[in-house]
């Protein structure tokens, strides 16, 4: 199988809290749970969250017996691009599901987008340009 622009990305994060993450992705940004492990032979728990047509998904982790510290910088960005004004209804969802909205030391996605961390402090960025524009 070649590695291409269809290939499919994971990006993996440590989570402290694996449920509070998972609302804030869910509920607050309306990813789907697209697979779960809890108390299988795979140590800790692990929750893929995307959109199911994407060819990407996050995946959040959690080993209570061997729990791993998030250690996100300011520059530690997943950024969707919205390509348009941002809701404020989604802003809302975010901030009510656990996040906190942010400025970046970056001014160009302070002019370009809206900053949300989630609970374990990792940065979403929702652009208001289409990628074509970055």
């Amino acid at each position: 199988m070649p590695v291409n622009g269809r290939s499919h990305i994971r990006v993996a994060r440590p989570s402290r809290d694996l449920a509070a993450a998972e609302r804030f992705w869910t509920a607050g940004l309306g990813l789907s749970v697209l697979w779960r492990a809890e108390g299988g032979p795979e140590p800790g728990e692990h929750c893929s969250l995307g959109w199911p047509d994407a060819d990407w998904h996050l995946e959040l982790v959690h080993e209570p017996a061997r729990p791993v510290d998030p250690r996100p910088t300011e520059e530690d960005l997943l950024v969707v691009y919205a390509d348009g004004a941002v809701p404020e209804e989604l802003i809302a969802a975010l901030e009510a599901h656990g996040g906190r909205r942010v400025l970046s030391p970056n001014p160009y996605w302070n002019e370009w987008g809206v900053i949300v961390e989630d609970p374990d402090g990792y940065r979403l960025v929702l652009c208001c340009r289409d990628w074509s524009n970055r």
